[in-house]
């Protein structure tokens, strides 16, 4: 029995590569990466979202946000056809969540300046590394195939951080005095 004690670090990836799921290396600037390690920050930026949301409710809708980003992840970082899918049921429940959230907020005449409250700066910052995101699994998509209700999920979700954002300046927004036509 071995008392060599295991290590995070492996050294296989000092020369500037990594593997993706199914052995096959890559450069760490590949675009597959490129994508997987953008929704990876997304998922680290809500978690800080969701330790300023005060509703239980979006709370927990946040945490399963967090979990489809996972999947979303290990499906980008897989070389072949993945376990690791997002259902139609995740894409209905994300609509379901910005159709409830939409009939809660006025109508929209200006653009937002981001801020406000913390929770609506976080959820902000949410929303634009998440259509970050769209950009570069849209690259990817020019390259290989990514499985549609990820592109949808992810545009979906860009949208639903938008009026959490709205939701969490309680009516309070700062609207920027030009127009941009």
């Amino acid at each position: 029995m071995s008392n060599k004690k295991a290590t995070i670090y492996t050294g296989t990836g000092d020369n500037g590569t990594t593997s993706l799921i199914g052995g096959t290396r890559v450069r760490k600037d590949h675009i597959r990466v490129e994508a997987y390690g953008t929704i990876d920050e997304l998922n680290a930026h809500l978690g800080l979202l969701s330790v300023v949301i005060e509703d239980d409710q979006t709370r927990l809708f946040i945490e399963k946000i967090e979990h489809n980003m996972l999947t979303i992840g290990c499906s980008l970082a897989n070389e072949q056809k993945s376990e690791y899918t997002l259902s139609d049921e995740d894409i209905a429940v994300m609509q379901k969540a910005i159709d409830n959230l939409e009939a809660s907020l006025p109508p929209m005449h200006s653009f937002i300046i981001p801020g406000g409250t913390e929770a609506a700066a976080r959820a902000n910052l949410c929303r634009t590394v998440c259509r970050r995101a769209e950009r570069v699994l849209t690259t990817l998509r020019r390259e290989q195939e990514i499985e549609q209700n990820i592109m949808t999920y992810i545009n979906r979700l860009s949208d639903y951080l938008f009026l959490l954002q709205r939701q969490q300046l309680n009516g309070e927004e700062k609207k920027w005095e030009k127009t941009c036509r």
